[in-house]
């Protein structure tokens, strides 16, 4: 038998989709709620879990959790035996909750603690059990640098499904790491490594630790810019996603840009910085003209959305068009995934799949490949 602790930050990504960059204190999850904000990392874990709770899955595991949104809300639905070691003392819940959790579920002696948040929550996970006992992350934070994480939720429940079927998957130390989510906000990225936790490996499975990349990458965004400036049409609106690639365009253009955030423009002036899903949704309904999506893949990682730009909801990329993405990112950046796919990780399955095949990446000033984009990267087996 395979025994899983599961605990979530249930407000873990919070901020992402509103513009905020992070989910981390009270003040910041107290602000995203007021603007509209869902959480939704009790959704993710479910996903993941749902893997082990499929039909056509033989698995013989037992799960102790903590009650309510901390852990038994994701298994609802699901026919997967559980026990409670805990709840928490009050609503909303903090990061020491999540350190006291995840104590209760390492005194239990679980196999593998399976968390769903971001990389404040890796972080308190490490600070309260260390490499005590293996944990496996579900991706629900906005922008995640640790590479303890899996590449999306239903790759972490194919990695537990492994594990729960006797499959040889090995454990290794991986790097947790976290921001500056102030400085983060002003536009600055000070990244930092905080240590490690014993992490089930399965490298198709995980994600990499983000880093940045290694070319010119100055030259090449300003070639990237001049390829899509010279291609904007007249009366379309664009909606330019957050990086360093992208904001070359919007400095090719002599407008101003939010480096973290999404900026949308039309006709050679800003309609809106640093915009949230609600404002891009209502500027998309109310002006009622052709929109476009322009964003760049995260280096080291490659993932196109669901990291870090989370204004890019569903219902914003539905409501653009999947055909009116372009994504630009330098020949470097592409040749760093070492052959492996462009990811998406929208948190709706349905649109990943319909995001998926070979997708046109914009590499420099009229020279563009064909690359694929999938939500796992490619499997040996």
């Amino acid at each position: 038998m395979l025994k899983l602790g599961l605990l979530v930050n249930p407000y873990a990504g919070l901020g992402g989709p509103v513009g905020l960059k992070g989910s981390d204190g009270a003040d910041i999850r107290d602000e995203a709620l007021k603007r509209g904000a869902k959480p939704r990392a009790v959704e993710r874990a479910h996903r993941a879990l749902a893997v082990l709770a499929h039909p056509d899955v033989d698995v013989d595991i037992e799960i102790v959790c903590w009650e309510g949104a901390m852990g038994s809300d994701a298994l609802e639905g699901l026919e997967l035996p559980w026990q409670s070691c805990g709840k928490p003392a009050a609503e909303p819940t903090s990061a020491e909750d999540t350190a006291r959790a995840a104590q209760a579920i390492a005194a239990e002696e679980p196999d593998v603690l399976v968390f769903a948040g971001g990389d404040g929550t890796a972080r308190d996970i490490l600070d309260a059990v260390g490499d005590r006992v293996a944990a496996l992350g579900i991706p629900s934070g906005v922008k995640m640098h640790s590479a303890v994480y899996a590449v999306s939720p239903e790759a972490a429940g194919e990695l537990l499904k492994r594990l729960a079927q006797a499959g040889l998957v090995n454990v290794e130390l991986r790097e947790v790491r976290d921001i500056d989510e102030d400085a983060f906000r002003e536009g600055v990225v000070k990244a930092r490594y905080y240590g490690e936790l014993l992490t089930p490996e399965e490298g198709h499975f995980l994600q990499r630790t983000k880093v940045a990349g290694v070319e010119s990458e100055a030259l090449v965004a300003e070639d990237i810019a001049a390829d899509i400036v010279e291609s904007l049409a007249p009366g379309t609106i664009y909606l330019i996603g957050p990086g360093s690639t992208t904001a070359a365009i919007m400095t090719e253009l002599g407008l101003a840009n939010t480096l973290l955030g999404v900026d949308a423009i039309c006709d050679g002036e800003v309609l809106l910085n640093d915009a949230g899903e609600p404002e891009l949704l209502e500027l998309l309904a109310r002006e009622n003209k052709p929109a476009e999506i322009i964003v760049t893949a995260i280096g080291g990682q490659g993932h196109v959305f669901g990291r870090g730009n989370q204004q890019f909801s569903p219902a914003v990329l539905r409501m653009v068009g999947l055909d009116n993405i372009t994504i630009v990112a330098g020949k470097g950046k592409i040749k760093g995934l070492n052959g492996e796919p462009l990811l998406v990780d929208t948190n709706d399955p349905a649109l990943d799949a319909e995001l998926c095949g070979y997708r046109k990446v914009v590499t420099g000033y009229h020279d563009a490949i064909l690359y694929p984009v999938a939500t796992l990267p490619g499997l040996d087996d």
